[in-house]
């Protein structure tokens, strides 16, 4: 099985994410997006679910998985590579980096606070960056 997994890692603002600060991705036309959806079960349970659990999460809601079901297709769905939290709009458009604790649990920082410094310039994490959003 594959993984989107990272542990004791930081995951920055991409190099040419447009904003200073984080900011709150809303809903559009009062649809869920991406986004919106990662920030919100991320920003509610801190540490408490790993990149697969996000990823997988967000694809069986939006097929409307259930029960036995839900159990299998996780299964299935990481028999090929996904996109890690990396290709995410958190850190690409909206400005928030991706912590991922010993266990591979993560929580979001809002670019511009100290919290989000700390991370960023801790030596015991690894450290990588959101995808750009643009060749360069």
């Amino acid at each position: 099985m594959k993984t989107t997994n990272y542990i004791n890692t930081f995951i920055e603002v991409a190099e040419d994410c447009p904003v200073a600060e984080g900011e709150i991705p809303q809903a559009k036309d009062g649809k869920i997006t991406v986004a919106s959806y990662q920030f919100d079960m991320i920003i509610a349970h801190p540490y408490k679910y790993t990149s697969d659990d996000i990823i997988f999460n967000q694809y069986a809601d939006k097929e409307g998985l259930a029960g036995q079901a839900r159990k299998e297709a996780r299964i299935e769905y990481f028999q090929k590579g996904r996109a890690c939290l990396r290709a995410s709009p958190l850190g690409k458009r909206y400005g928030w980096g991706i912590h991922y604790d010993e266990q591979g649990r993560i929580a979001i920082y809002a670019k511009g606070t100290p919290e989000y410094e700390r991370f960023r310039n801790d030596p015991a994490l690894q450290h990588t960056k959101a995808m750009r959003s643009k060749k360069a």
